[in-house]
């Protein structure tokens, strides 16, 4: 409201400045109504445009200026009375084009200022001294990059595009109260490992409005970088690793940390149901792993001691088949007898 009474009086005060100062007559005030009409549609352009950008177009004019100014100093130094005179002539010309050429590289460019910051990486030839691990959508809703991140097992940079963050918000809107959930438990665990010391974030504004789906921008965003990208999606594992761009998986790790047991080792187990055979008892290891134990069936509700028989690994997870120590000695005390 406030701006809209301040835009009428311009358009009142600039006909009547420009009637007393310019002329008094209507020449003047057309001049006036005219410069007031301009600034108001300037003001209302500028608001439209981003801060960021337009400080990149200011300092992109500013430079392209001094660009022509050296290259006039510079054609002034050759000492070349014919070539000076022909750059005078051209003088105007080449400042406006060089003001506009630095405006266009500053703003299409302005987005890849975050990725000069010298806390990611350095430039030059030498090794780069900080890893740059790019998050996406998958890992972050996932949750467990918070556990691993705060163990200090990534010594790296955790980058997060932009677009990341825009798609875990739609998420977070979405109608699916499971992934709103998930989604909204993901920005909290962003807001965390902000706070957390010893975590480096880094919130990227590069998009790459030419490609489709957040993969693609990851993918292409990681080879820019030379970083690696941390997820739990399985299709984009295998399009990154077709690409040439390292993954970290977090299924994977997490399959790597799970404890290997060979045959004939013993453990504890709590058998919580019966198994699909009928003499067969079913529990779980801390990480979720099945424990499918033989024989076991009268022992659900308990703890026991097992003896692992084999080990089944498929693309699911890992089976581990067992049967009761108890039972095996039994048996060994039968045979003896026997003997």
């Amino acid at each position: 409201m406030i701006i809209w009474l301040v835009r009428i009086l311009i358009i009142i005060a600039g006909p009547l400045i420009g009637y007393y100062q310019i002329g008094n007559n209507m020449h003047g005030l057309l001049i006036g109504l005219g410069g007031s009409v301009a600034v108001i549609i300037a003001e209302i352009i500028i608001h439209h445009i981003p801060l960021d950008t337009l400080i990149a177009a200011i300092l992109g004019v500013i430079l392209g200026l001094v660009g022509a100014k050296l290259l006039d100093y510079t054609v002034y130094l050759m000492d070349n009375p014919r070539i000076y005179e022909l750059m005078k002539d051209y003088s105007l010309l080449i400042k406006i084009l060089f003001a506009y050429l630095g405006l266009v590289i500053a703003v299409q460019k302005k987005s890849e200022l975050d990725l000069l910051d010298r806390d990611i990486f350095k430039r030059g030839q030498r090794r780069k001294s900080t890893e740059l691990i790019v998050l996406d959508t998958s890992a972050i809703i996932d949750g467990r990059i918070s556990d691993i991140a705060t163990t200090k097992f990534i010594s790296g940079v955790l980058v997060v595009p932009r677009f990341v963050l825009s798609e875990l918000q739609a998420l977070a809107d979405s109608s699916d109260t499971h992934k709103r959930n998930r989604a909204r438990r993901g920005l909290d665990i962003m807001a965390q490992l902000q706070k957390e010391e010893g975590i480096g974030i880094k919130i990227v504004d590069k998009d790459y409005p030419d490609l489709r789906g957040a993969d693609a921008k990851l993918l292409q965003l990681s080879k820019e970088l030379e970083a690696k990208i941390i997820t739990t999606d399985f299709n984009l594992n295998k399009v990154a690793v077709l690409q040439g761009v390292t993954v970290l998986n977090i299924n994977d790790l997490s399959n790597a940390l799970k404890p290997v047991y060979l045959p004939g080792e013993t453990m504890p187990i709590f058998i919580v149901k019966e198994g699909k055979e009928h003499h067969q008892g079913i529990g779980y290891l801390d990480d979720g792993t099945m424990v499918i134990i033989e024989e076991g069936r009268r022992y659900i509700g308990k703890r026991i001691e097992v003896i692992v028989t084999s080990i089944l690994q498929t693309s699911s997870g890992r089976m581990i088949f067992t049967r009761p120590a108890q039972e095996t000695d039994n048996n060994h005390n039968h045979a003896k007898a026997g003997a």
